[in-house]
């Protein structure tokens, strides 16, 4: 497949088998979405051909596409020869009786057995069985999409693809915009759905828990490995070190083979010479392509140490109307704790970060200030300065300028060779420092971020959905360099392995409540099933009398 001249892979054979499940893998740019649509039938490759069964799940990207549409109609247009017969039948109906023509009702005829063909007369009861299944209940099923929260829209969009029983699952990225819980329930789906499934994803723990094989893209083709994600790393590390070690070897043979020739070439032992020129010729080093894999180098330092008690605060709480999202929470932060904020999307983990930045020192932007609470305080400690990276993070980045000139403004001190090593680092090399900022991509917005910070040096990161719009390689250095930092972090982020690696303690949100475990996840999951198993055994209890 080519993009102008650029290749991204070709002469690319391989087979997706019955009841496996793969993950297609590679950097951001390297193809995987495209060789995702190429499988669907969405876009045709440059040459070659591709075999593929009748029908295809498919769950789509753009999880607000289906806004406007009722649950149960996003579910059935998962079989678009239904959906689009079923729309036209519809139009003609709903002409006046009077203004049919013979033409229409013929048509109408076509149309009534295509629906009968592809089941459309229970169209709506298969459908809500899924939903049932799926865990969306009935009374959400004939509300708008808009309507429903992004781990119920996901479900709903699964359903989508379910919807005809199709023998081959394809799921670009998933996992986007899930709050943890729901990504550990589709986990568990997918490792019983019994077809073909081929999923991308940048979340490596969801990779290795469901993928058996690895598709990965590089060195211009897709190379199949047995395993998960990082199985496939293992293998290509070592296949890579392997041939390395052995060109190297070779080399060593060829120099050894060419001094001789050259000690002897003109002497009486042209015999062996020619023995020698033949061997050279025989032993020939492997190429090795280029892999396209680029890592960033993350390192956030400090200028200087906060106090011991970095954050305090006392009764805090914010509603929105009626709602109450954050009820009085009173907590004291100690030095070099890193706290994972955790919970359902919209259960106010956001709401708490822009509660506690209203009066932060440090790097904040002055908008941030302007955020109202309902009441209580929030207390910063001695010497505490503070870098933000904000959910809505693009906002931030100055249009109608280049990274390099944005970066800049943030130290005027800095010299152009110490920006563009910093802009390096994060993989703007040569000239993509000048690239403007209106054309940067999501990962180069967050990469750009970190620029700044790790310009910047605060002691309290405060970092929201950071692994939003990185590429596995961007959130394994992440994750390295949280642990290494030394200073104090609030973070946000539904990655299992960062929250996992990274998190010394929890703050879990549900209704309002903020539960504040002083332990890191591992222990918090064992914790929070104890805590589930006793509420069930008080309401089983309370149903029993």
């Amino acid at each position: 497949m080519r993009y102008g001249a650029r290749i991204l892979f070709e002469d690319v054979t391989c087979s997706f088998l019955d009841g496996r499940r793969y993950a297609i893998t590679g950097p951001n740019g390297a193809g995987k979405s495209t060789l995702m649509k190429i499988l669907e039938g969405e876009i045709e490759p440059t040459k070659g051909s591709i075999t593929r069964p009748k029908k295809l799940g498919i769950l789509r990207q753009d999880q607000f596409a289906f806004d406007q549409f009722r649950v149960i109609d996003t579910v059935i247009m998962g079989n678009s020869t239904l959906w689009k017969a079923l729309e036209e039948r519809d139009a003609l109906y709903a002409k006046p009786h009077e203004s049919l023509t013979d033409k229409d009702g013929m048509r109408l005829g076509e149309l009534e057995g295509i629906v009968g063909e592809e089941g459309g007369y229970t169209a709506e009861a298969d459908a809500a069985i899924l939903l049932d299944g799926l865990g969306v209940e009935s009374d959400l099923h004939e509300r708008k999409m808009g309507e429903l929260q992004g781990g119920q829209k996901v479900r709903v969009l699964l359903a989508q693809a379910l919807f005809g029983s199709p023998p081959a699952l394809l799921l670009d990225e998933p996992t986007n915009n899930l709050d943890l819980d729901s990504v550990h329930w589709l986990q568990d789906y997918l490792l019983e759905y019994p077809g073909v499934l081929i999923v991308i994803s940048h979340d490596r723990h969801f990779l290795n828990s469901v993928s058996s094989y690895t598709a990965d893209i590089d060195y211009q083709t897709v190379i199949m490995y047995p395993g998960g994600y990082d199985d496939m790393v293992m293998a290509k590390t070592q296949i890579r070190a392997s041939i390395e070690a052995d060109n190297a070897q070779r080399e060593k043979k060829i120099e050894q083979l060419n001094a001789f020739i050259a000690r002897f070439s003109a002497g009486t032992r042209s015999r062996q010479v020619t023995s020698r020129r033949k061997e050279v010729e025989r032993i020939q080093t492997s190429d090795l392509a280029r892999s396209n894999i680029a890592r960033p180098y993350i390192r956030f330092d400090v200028n200087r140490p906060s106090g011991r008690h970095p954050l305090e605060t006392k009764g805090l709480k914010k509603s929105y109307g009626d709602l109450k999202v954050i009820l009085p929470f009173t907590t004291s932060v100690a030095r070099g704790e890193k706290i994972a904020l955790m919970g359902r999307n919209g259960a106010g983990k956001t709401t708490l970060l822009k509660s506690l930045l209203r009066n932060a020192p440090g790097y904040i932007d002055p908008a941030e200030h302007k955020f109202l609470i309902d009441g209580g305080t929030c207390t910063w400690g001695h010497e505490v300065s503070v870098g933000y990276f904000a959910q809505d993070h693009a906002e931030s980045i100055t249009k109608g300028t280049t990274t390099l000139e944005w970066l800049y403004q943030f130290n005027p001190a800095a010299t152009q060779a110490e920006l563009r090593g910093l802009l390096g680092q994060m993989l703007f090399s040569g000239e993509d420092a000048l690239k403007p900022t209106q054309a940067l991509s999501g990962g180069e917005q967050a990469r750009l971020i970190f620029c700044k910070l790790m310009m910047q040096k605060p002691n309290v990161l405060v970092l929201d959905e950071p692994t939003n719009h990185l590429d596995l390689e961007s959130i394994n250095a992440l994750n390295i360099a949280l642990q290494k930092y030394e200073g104090t972090v609030l973070l946000v982020t539904h990655d299992h392995d960062v929250i996992d690696e990274v998190a010394t303690r929890i703050w879990h949100f549900e209704g309002g409540h903020i539960d504040d475990f002083k332990g890191p996840y591992e222990e918090f999951m064992v914790y929070a099933q104890q805590k589930a198993a006793e509420k069930q055994k008080v309401t089983a209890g309370r149903g029993k009398k």
